[in-house]
């Protein structure tokens, strides 16, 4: 195998931390001088790792999603936004504009049906052979386990929030 050949990495499961994780290949991969697109699909929300990463030349984050997560059936307004960042997301990654690409929550676009599962498993299997791509979010398709070359599974054992723990700024938000 070749170091430089880019892969796939799946971070999933009900527990936290897969945006974390992706966001923290991201710093690793700017301090080696790569560039990185995070689209954040579902989300577009302020969270407190805007702050930091807003300062960091090498990593761009761009949000395809609402002011809340979606709870329930989706609108019309949260697949025309999902839509529009795949459409954005694709021409960056068969452009060959970074080196890492982070689709956050796209296992959540998939689930919810505001992305296409198949449409993005030709984007990936289209990608530039040297470009790395990770996926996030909850609920995985099986598809997606089978392209990936890195899968991790986040899984929850304790969580202080089914105590009526709130989100709390830079910790979960």
């Amino acid at each position: 195998m070749s170091k430089n050949k880019g892969y796939i990495h799946l971070y999933t499961g009900d527990g936290k931390g897969k945006t974390t994780a992706a966001i923290g290949l991201a710093m690793r991969a700017a301090g080696a001088g790569k560039k990185v697109l995070i689209a954040q699909f579902a989300k577009g929300m302020y969270y407190s790792e805007l702050n930091s990463l807003k300062n960091i030349p090498e990593i761009e984050v761009r949000q395809y999603g609402l002011n809340c997560f979606i709870k329930g059936e989706p609108t019309g307004e949260d697949i025309a936004a999902a839509r529009k960042g795949f459409e954005d997301v694709s021409a960056v990654i068969l452009e060959n504009l970074f080196d890492i690409v982070i689709l956050d929550e796209i296992c959540i676009a998939v689930h919810f049906k505001l992305l296409d599962k198949q449409e993005v498993l030709t984007l990936l299997s289209d990608k530039p052979e040297e470009m790395e791509i990770v996926l996030t979010g909850r609920r995985a398709p099986d598809e997606f386990f089978e392209v990936a070359g890195l899968v991790t599974e986040m899984k929850e054992i304790k969580h202080y929030f089914k105590k009526g723990v709130n989100g709390r700024k830079g910790i979960e938000c």
